[in-house]
Order: structure tokens, then C-alpha cells, then sequence
């Protein structure tokens, strides 16, 4: 999972389809993401509706605006991570890996929860992430990448909901760091 960790500073500008059952709404978006565990995500539908904004370290949520919207987009903090490209270690009591030429893979488990990962070698590299509870599958994610390493899709089915977020990528940049207000709450 090294492989797949960010190392330095990077700001991915993407857009987002999510559908369900009952709606479909698309819009814009940026994730700013350091070295570590943290995680700057922005997000806004037409005309700045479903407006929301988190700061995310590791699987803690710090602040969030728009608590609805984003736990609409993305059920869990492994999704949202894995939607970024990027496989968070959660907690776990047992660990499970696979590797082969063309696959590693990760089982995670902790009770009734199971985090899992897979590192499928292209063309195109993918990174697979499916989270399961008790009561079941919570999401699954398929994100591939690009030939710079950089995402440039990214997929996430929610069965419960029958939902679908749909990520494209639209640009990548890596600025030498980011002013602290950054990771501040912005006003409401």
C-alpha cells in the first residue's frame, strides 16, 4: 500500500454525477491532500446547491459543512479515501494479503466489519476498495489511474442506496504547500 500514499503536496479539481433512485445531481469539486493523513475535500452542485465542505484526518472527521451532503456522496471515511486513489489502514483485528504478478491485495477485518483492498496492475492501474459491516456491503470503489499515477476516474456503488458517484478528474497539481487557512472551517 506504500505505493499508494501521498508524498508530497497535491490538489486534484474534479467533478462529481451522483444518482440514486430518487435524484441525480452533478457539480464540482477539489480535494487538497499533504503527506500524512489529511484531507481538504470541497464540493458544490448546480448553481452552488448541496454545498459542502470537510476536513478529514485519517478516518476522523475535524469539521464538516454540509454534514448531509457528504455523508450522501460518500457513506464512509475508506470510500472517501479510496475515491482519492489513496488505501487508508483502518483498524483492524486480522489481516489477510494477496499478491501475484498482477494483483496485491488486502483483507482487513474487525468484528463484523471487513475493509478490503485490491492494487490491480494495468494498463490502466486500478485500486479497488470494497467496505462491508454486519448488515452488509456498505460501498464499493473503483478508481483508475492515469499514466502520470495521478487519478483520473473514480467510481463508487452504494447497493443499499442504489447510488452511484461518478468522479472524473479534471486536473492535478502539486503546489510546494498550502497557507494554514487552508484546513480552517470557513465561516457558515
Amino acid at each position: 500500500m506504500d505505493s499508494l500514499r501521498v508524498t508530497a503536496p497535491v490538489t486534484y479539481k474534479l467533478k462529481w454525477l451522483y444518482r440514486d433512485r430518487q435524484q441525480s445531481a452533478g457539480g464540482r469539486g477539489s480535494a487538497r491532500m499533504v503527506a500524512g493523513d489529511s484531507l481538504r475535500f470541497d464540493f458544490a452542485g448546480p448553481l452552488g446547491a448541496g454545498r459542502g465542505a470537510a476536513l478529514v484526518i485519517g478516518d476522523s472527521l475535524e469539521w464538516v459543512q454540509g454534514e448531509e451532503n457528504l455523508k450522501k456522496l460518500v457513506p464512509s471515511y475508506p470510500l472517501l479515501w479510496a475515491i482519492m486513489g489513496l488505501p487508508r489502514l483502518p483498524a483492524f483485528t486480522e489481516v489477510t494479503r494477496l499478491q501475484d504478478q498482477s494483483l496485491v491485495a488486502w483483507r482487513f477485518v474487525n468484528g463484523s466489519d471487513t475493509v478490503e483492498y485490491a492494487r490491480i496492475v494495468g494498463p490502466p492501474l486500478k485500486l479497488v476498495a470494497d467496505v462491508r459491516q454486519a448488515d452488509g456491503r456498505l460501498g464499493r470503489v473503483e478508481t483508475v489511474f492515469g499514466p502520470d499515477g495521478s487519478p483520473k476516474s473514480s467510481r463508487l456503488t452504494v447497493p443499499r442506496k442504489r447510488a452511484r458517484l461518478d468522479i472524473t478528474y479534471v486536473s492535478s497539481s502539486r503546489p510546494n504547500g498550502y497557507p494554514p487557512e487552508t484546513w480552517a472551517r470557513p465561516p457558515d
